[in-house]
């Protein structure tokens, strides 16, 4: 029985097969505004049971940065029926896995179950909703965990400050510049009263959506989600604050050290659109063949051919509000710095100006699709991209339906086009990224 479960528990829950690739689903809300989103699938006996909160960093106050992340901790301290350390005992013990995640924009939890346990996992969740011990002694613990978390993910990690160098370049007068992990000081001042009406805001059904993916039954799941979490008190209408950012219209440069290092590097970054554009999926794309892959365009020069850098990148960091794209890169043979920006700067050109092959188009496209396909092929993969489609796309859940559609349908000119739209050096942040001596 425990091997069957492992097996189970290690292919996730296999839900698409390559030529599947309509995700049936059934939602529906509950009194208190949780959105409740289940899906069936009974290839193998597994349930992702899974919260997305509709808070991250950029929900927080200027002088108190952090707290989302912090949640993410603090909300594994327990509750009113659950001791001290015992959350995640209980999951292990019942042939389970969990963990959750903090971006700018949301948290999200998940416990990836057998699915005889469906019932356990409501359970968590519902009281990490509604029961969840606020008190000194885990704001001290989980104070400590996350300043670990930082010294060993941030402080200490070879280029961990890049993200928050261009960040506060590219974001500046937006909550994006600050990092997610938020600022020590900041939690150290805090009070507990703070804590608790951070929770009272954010962390409500009106906030989330509860997201069940794999072996389960509709009719049956329906009542248990209820019974679990109707008595939830709703909370008040969250009301987000909007930030216009003006245009970059003239380039940045900043230099950056790093005590942790002793290859430098070079960063450009632009400022983009959010994740609800279309220009975002083509932004994706522009990605795949800058820097995607052995056989991709930087690669190929900069790594294969001129041997002038060890390692170059380029990718779309996808939010909410809005997107940045960064490209870098780290120096072979001291090749200096500018001589790598002028080789990206050659190749985002090259996009800018020509028209891909017919012949990589087809490939870039049939790559994007099975990373679509490769996406939804595990339980807990559906239900995170139904949950970012309701949360993030106009309380869209089929959007996850739509991504497929929208991908085949970009042209080789929009992804011109969308290259010379943002793509142009008077728009971006330079960072020259060096070591500290």
């Amino acid at each position: 029985m425990k091997k069957r479960i492992l097996f189970a528990l290690a292919i996730s829950g296999l839900c698409l097969s390559a030529s599947a690739q309509k995700v049936q689903f059934t939602e529906f809300d509950l009194d208190n505004g949780l959105h409740v989103i289940l899906h069936q699938d009974k290839t193998a006996p597994v349930v992702a049971v899974s919260v997305m909160y509709h808070v991250g960093s950029k929900d927080e106050e200027t002088q108190r940065t952090g707290f989302a992340h912090f949640f993410e901790h603090l909300l594994f301290e327990g509750s009113e029926n659950i001791k001290k350390g015992e959350f995640m005992k209980l999951v292990s013990s019942n042939g389970g896995q969990n963990n959750a995640n903090t971006t700018q924009d949301r948290t999200f939890y998940y416990e990836l179950f057998p699915s005889n346990q469906l019932e356990l996992g409501l359970w968590l969740e519902s009281e990490r909703m509604l029961h969840p011990v606020i008190n000194e002694s885990g704001v001290k613990t989980q104070n400590e965990v996350v300043k670990e978390e930082k010294r060993l993910r941030i402080d200490n990690a070879p280029y961990g400050k890049f993200t928050e160098k261009i960040f506060a370049h590219l974001f500046d007068g937006h909550p994006y510049r600050w990092q997610p992990i938020g600022s020590m000081e900041h939690l150290d001042a805090a009070k507990l009263s703070e804590f608790i009406a951070f929770f009272k805001k954010y962390y409500v059904p009106n906030n989330a959506v509860l997201t069940i993916a794999g072996d389960l039954d509709i009719d049956k799941t329906k009542a248990l989600v209820k019974s679990y979490f109707a008595e939830v008190p709703k909370g008040a209408p969250v009301v987000r604050q909007e930030f216009k950012l003006p245009e970059i219209t003239k380039e940045i440069i900043d230099t950056a050290y790093d005590a942790n290092i002793q290859i430098p590097a070079i960063f450009a970054a632009y400022r983009v659109p959010g994740m609800k554009s279309r220009e975002s999926k083509v932004l994706g794309m522009i990605s795949s063949i800058l820097s995607e892959g052995g056989s991709s365009r930087l690669s190929t020069k900069m790594v294969d051919q001129k041997k002038t850098a060890l390692q170059v990148a380029a990718f779309n960091y996808s939010l909410e509000d809005y997107g940045a794209y960064i490209t870098l890169a780290l120096p072979n043979k001291n090749t200096p710095l500018n001589d790598l920006l002028k080789d990206i700067d050659e190749e985002v050109l090259r996009l800018q100006t020509d028209l891909i092959s017919e012949s990589d188009y087809k490939k870039l496209q049939n790559k994007f699709e099975n990373n679509y396909v490769s996406a939804n092929s595990k339980m807990l993969g559906v239900a995170e991209n139904l949950a970012n489609g309701y949360t993030f796309h106009d309380k869209d859940a089929n959007d996850i339906n739509k991504e497929l559609e929208v991908i085949r349908s970009i042209t080789r000119e929009e992804i011109r086009d969308v290259a010379k739209k943002y793509l142009n050096k008077n728009q971006r942040v330079v960072l020259y990224y060096l070591p500290k001596k």
